[in-house]
């Protein structure tokens, strides 16, 4: 029965993003793993703890052997933050030593991130090897392109704290944001066993770089019970937010910012209201784009901010299209959510997102260019034509049904495997754990 310890370094509280809601979903499925899994001799084929940041220190127990533990950051990045704080808190300590004490009782350690947990987890990983001690078994898998989403909020940042410099300068500083924490990325991925990619495409890449046989694919699940159709949700949106009744809604979820192309979404409703399209965009979330998306559409938008999972299912089931233009998504949950919930989605050609459909153009649109007259063609059809657009959402329905697996599934087919094999040495009691750290990676 291994004992593993994943380490999202991320604030977790109920409206966090993806990556906190994916851990979560996971932790969830293994305490139920004894219902599924026939007992083993040791009374469970899994102790898991889920490590994240918090606001304050506690220890949340899923089953006597899965629980999740939240940790205070050391250096936390919510001084950087842009004025909407939509962006993920992380932690930029290079060492936190109450991860660093817990650690070693764990034989399995899966990073998730790149920043103060991971950094953790190697020096600690460095130091066992200079010792010729006993060792975890280092497990990774990527969620996002943090490089690529760190080099756009330093242009945020750039005109927050830098007014009025040339966009030449913010080029190049975005630029050596990305390199660096690419290269820094690159490197801890380097120390792992294993490392997990969210898709074939992705982990065709990473098996370039470290090898094909290191690398393997963690797929997303869905959770079928939450996300759902259900006919009474419009009317309760139209009762608790205001939303108009009369016209669909085109639905987007996530961070309002350029990484996730609001700036294209709103652009290309402002042109389909000049054709005489009528349609009303929801938003959940917040971002740099907020009052940009408000000042531009007026009454046309209800910006409903960020939503725990269970109001942000019925905002779902209560829309009518799913409008998500990002391509900075490795993954896009949200996606199989809509789906799931039973809204047309459109999506970017060639976007990792589009890997939710089963048969692009029957189960959700694919938009062929990035620019707002495609996205405004691309949305009037399903704006104007009910017919078609139902036909998209029941197809939409199918898919998620059939293909798109449950959270039980992708633990036992695609975690499972990657953490039980034994460990390179087996693990000795009473290790020590106060030394100093070595250098940071």
């Amino acid at each position: 029965m291994p004992s593993v310890a994943v380490l999202v370094e991320l604030l977790r509280r109920d409206t966090s993003g993806g990556q906190v809601k994916c851990w979560e979903h996971f932790a969830q499925s293994a305490a139920r793993l004894p219902e599924r899994v026939p007992i083993c001799p040791e009374g469970t084929p899994l102790d898991l703890t889920v490590y994240f940041l918090g606001e304050r220190e506690r220890v949340e127990h899923l089953a006597p052997h899965v629980r999740l533990v939240m940790l205070r950051p050391v250096l936390t990045s919510a001084a950087m933050r842009s004025a909407e704080g939509a962006e993920d808190v992380c932690d930029l300590a290079p060492w936190h030593p109450r991860l660093a004490a817990r650690l070693p009782r764990h034989d399995v350690w899966h990073l998730t991130h790149s920043f103060a947990f991971a950094a953790t987890a190697v020096r600690l990983d460095r130091r066992a090897a200079r010792r010729s001690a006993a060792r975890p078994r280092l497990i990774a898998s990527v969620h996002t392109d943090v490089p690529l989403l760190a080099s756009v909020y330093a242009r945020y940042l750039a005109g927050r704290w830098l007014p009025g410099t040339h966009p030449a300068l913010d080029d190049l500083l975005a630029d050596r944001v990305e390199n660096r924490l690419r290269g820094r990325r690159d490197r801890l991925l380097d120390r792992c066993e294993r490392v997990l990619a969210p898709t074939p495409e992705g982990r065709a890449e990473l098996g370039r770089t470290l090898g094909p046989d290191r690398v393997a694919v963690l797929r997303r699940g869905i959770d079928h019970a939450l996300f759902r159709p259900d006919p009474g949700a419009r009317a309760h949106l139209v009762r608790e937010y205001g939303v108009p009744a009369d016209r669909p809604l085109v639905l987007f979820a996530g961070r309002l910012d350029a990484t996730k192309g609001v700036p294209l979404l709103t652009g290309s409703l402002r042109l389909l209201r000049a054709r005489g399209g009528a349609a009303h965009l929801v938003t959940a979330g917040t971002g740099a784009e907020e009052d940009a998306v408000r000042r531009s559409l007026g009454p046309d938008v209800t910006l409903l901010g960020p939503l725990p999972q269970d109001r942000l299912a019925r905002v779902y089931a209560g829309c009518d299209i799913f409008a998500f233009p990002s391509r900075t998504e490795t993954s896009g949950n949200v996606v199989a959510e809509a789906m799931a919930s039973g809204l047309a989605v459109v999506l970017p050609d060639g976007a990792h997102t589009t890997r939710w459909l089963a048969a692009p153009g029957r189960d959700g649109i694919v938009v062929p260019a990035d620019d707002p007259s495609a996205w405004a063609d691309a949305l009037r059809p399903l704006v104007e034509h009910p017919a078609a657009r139902e036909a998209v959402r029941r197809r939409a329905v199918e898919t998620s049904r059939t293909t798109h697996p449950t959270w039980d599934r992708v633990l036992e087919e695609d975690l499972l495997p990657v953490w039980t094999p034994p460990a390179r040495t087996p693990r000795r009691a009473g290790s020590r754990t106060s030394e100093r750290p070595g250098r940071a990676p």
